[in-house]
């Protein structure tokens, strides 16, 4: 039988949501981008730096990426859909771009005395947990791994969305859809349990893949315009700044900092390099270029996603672009690294330690 929770641990996970809460509602004041999740997420690092370690409430980041997922893929309307096809080269080009700018942060690793297997998961634009279980069979070491994604991720969701907000012109905002609840009553569990479904079959990020699929979908077939009740956005993104916050704390910052500046470091260069990749596409289709960019962006796709939304870009591009370049990274990955590094050259590695 699992240990009973102390009270200690309940007042640690029920505080979670409540410093989330108080960050969200600042940052909301302030008018920051994404206020409720990046208020949530300072928050709780906040506190956890502080000595309080606040832990994340059961299946809370799923919930938010459901919800944010279920809004993201109603945003595939027919019409939009049409869209991209017809723009279908160019969002292979980009996932492909995004896909090797990882180049830089190995080389960047490498340089620094970095082992190659670590070097080349830790660089890889894809899912923290999937990188390190890679990583773990090619003998990386998992924390910097795992270390460098969740780095990666807290730049991302702290730097993208305040550049595109004050440094870049938005376009006005569409209509909303309107909120059918008997439709939603159908999309919301079905999107629930096809995220169960892609969790037991193993597949990366279920609960932003699942529901996105099953919304797409059904406003793609059945024509629809549909959107989510008013403060369901910002009840995602709670959720999802809350669990994120609670990877960070004091110790998180002082390990290994030389390793933890140089993915700074190869995370910024990465940024560049792909707002440089976007405009430079941007020229030869008709394509938002601003969309481009921030699908390009090496972050996650709930992010980055979430901050199309908030800033009235292509969700749908950025989607495409992101879900892309995702399925590239899990199923180039592992592959890439065994013709960069032959099983022969592991083992010899290993005998020599």
């Amino acid at each position: 039988m699992p240990d009973p929770i102390s009270g200690v641990d309940l007042l640690k996970r029920g505080s979670t949501p409540l410093i989330g809460l108080l960050g969200g509602w600042l940052a909301s004041v302030a008018d920051w981008p994404l206020p409720w999740m990046v208020g949530s997420l300072l928050a709780v690092i906040a506190v956890r730096c502080c000595g309080w370690l606040a832990t994340p409430l059961p299946g809370g980041r799923q919930a938010g990426q459901w919800i944010v997922a279920s809004a993201i893929g109603l945003h595939f309307t027919a019409p939009v859909f049409a869209q991209m096809l017809a723009h279908w080269p160019v969002i292979v080009l980009g996932a492909m771009g995004t896909f090797l700018l990882s180049l830089i942060g190995i080389a960047i690793l490498l340089r620094a005395g970095v082992d190659r297997p670590t070097a080349w998961f830790a660089s890889m634009p894809g899912g923290a947990s999937e990188m390190v279980v890679l990583g773990l069979r090619h003998q990386a070491n998992p924390a910097r791994v795992a270390a460098a994604h969740s780095l990666r991720l807290l730049l991302v969701v702290l730097i993208i969305p305040a550049l595109f907000t004050w440094g870049l012109p938005s376009p006005a905002p569409p209509p909303p859809g309107r909120v059918d609840w008997a439709w939603l009553a159908v999309l919301l569990p079905l999107g629930a349990l096809a995220a169960l479904l892609w969790r037991r079959l193993q597949q990366p990020n279920p609960w932003m893949l699942g529901p996105l699929m099953v919304c797409a979908s059904a406003s793609i077939v059945f024509e629809l315009d549909l959107a989510l009740p008013p403060g369901a956005g910002e009840l995602g993104q709670w959720l999802i700044g809350c669990a994120l916050g609670c990877h960070f704390d004091r110790s998180f910052f002082g390990k290994a900092p030389g390793f933890l500046l140089r993915v700074m470091l190869f995370t910024l260069l990465a940024m560049l390099v792909a707002a440089g990749a976007a405009e430079g596409l941007s020229w030869f289709a008709e394509v938002d270029d601003l969309s481009l960019m921030l699908g390009m962006m090496p972050g996650g796709i709930t992010e980055l996603c979430l901050t199309a939304e908030a800033l009235h870009l292509s969700v749908a591009l950025v989607t495409a672009l992101q879900v892309l370049r995702l399925f590239l990274v899990m199923f180039l990955a592992e592959p890439l690294y065994r013709c960069w590094v032959p099983p022969g050259a592991e083992k010899a590695r290993d005998k020599s330690g």
